[in-house]
């Protein structure tokens, strides 16, 4: 199976090509830009094309947030001629008033925000041009390399004992990128095989958590396990932000459909969490070895 991912320093693109090189089944194309011509599209020939998330899509800048509507959407011209199926990732922010319960798939948001709404647009058009397409709805990721990597922006923050302010009150489930790219390898090779299981599916941590108590665990952790390498860092204090006094917003995507379609189980957050700590802090011990 091919695969062609656009936007080559994106944080999810990055993590497609961590997991494809370990594969023999697998190979993986990755167009620099987040445009592409018809071309380009030819000459992959892909058997499916994937489009990287917009992060943070509700603090974005509506020019951002038109421009990156109008790329998916020559994608969709492109994909619809050559007969290629389009994934498209997208943030859960586009429930912009959340839930009460977990969101399922069938419910499309509708946000009152312009520039969201520009971005259901394109999701419509999607569902009604091409048949053979995912959209996949994402909790907040988190890498450590990569734009929009969250993680990498947030220990950089901290190491420099920068106050990080954060929302204490808006619930989600993030996810890792490598958990999604993980996750798009097997749905897309079992789509592959003749499987007609297209449409929307949500990929997202199994543990709803604020915020606040997000950050607060990088926090901890890091701080932990810089003691454990003899380092003293004045890390930088977090301060709780509410901006919905009434009752927290929770923003929880069921992800119960990709599990029986495709067998996709959801990963822990702070496993994953964990890990990419541990990855970071051998790395952090290298670079103290070789200044």
């Amino acid at each position: 199976m091919k695969l062609l991912i656009l936007d080559a320093g994106h944080c999810l693109s990055l993590a497609l090509a961590r997991k494809v090189s370990r594969r023999a089944d697998t190979d993986l194309v990755i167009a620099q830009a987040l445009t592409l011509t018809s071309e380009q599209l030819d000459e992959v020939a892909p058997d499916a094309l994937i489009i990287p998330p917009l992060v943070s899509p509700s603090v974005a800048t509506p020019a951002l947030v038109t421009a990156h509507a109008e790329a998916v959407e020559n994608c969709l011209a492109l994909c619809r001629q050559a007969d290629v199926p389009l994934v498209w990732c997208v943030s859960d922010q586009l429930y912009e008033d959340g839930a009460e319960l977990p969101i399922d798939e069938h419910v499309i948001p509708r946000p009152r925000d312009e520039s969201l709404r520009r971005l259901i647009a394109t999701g419509n058009l999607i569902r009604e041009c091409l048949p053979r397409h995912l959209i996949v709805r994402l909790g907040p990721l988190f890498a450590l390399e990569g734009s929009s990597a969250w993680l990498t922006e947030l220990i950089e923050q901290l190491l420099q004992g920068k106050s990080v302010s954060v929302a204490e009150d808006i619930v989600f489930c993030p996810i890792s990128a490598d958990a999604v790219a993980m996750a798009l390898i097997g749905i897309l090779h079992q789509l592959n095989c003749d499987s007609s299981a297209w449409g929307a599916y949500h990929l997202a941590g199994i543990e709803p958590v604020s915020a606040y108590t997000f950050t607060s665990t990088v926090r901890t952790q890091l701080d932990t396990r810089l003691e454990g390498l003899g380092e003293k860092v004045a890390l930088g204090e977090l301060k709780a932000l509410n901006h919905h006094h009434d009752q927290p917003l929770r923003r929880v995507l069921n992800c119960q459909r990709v599990l029986e379609v495709f067998g996709v189980h959801q990963k822990l957050w702070r496993l994953e969490l964990g890990r990419m700590l541990d990855s970071w802090c051998q790395a952090y011990q290298v670079r103290g070895e070789t200044e």
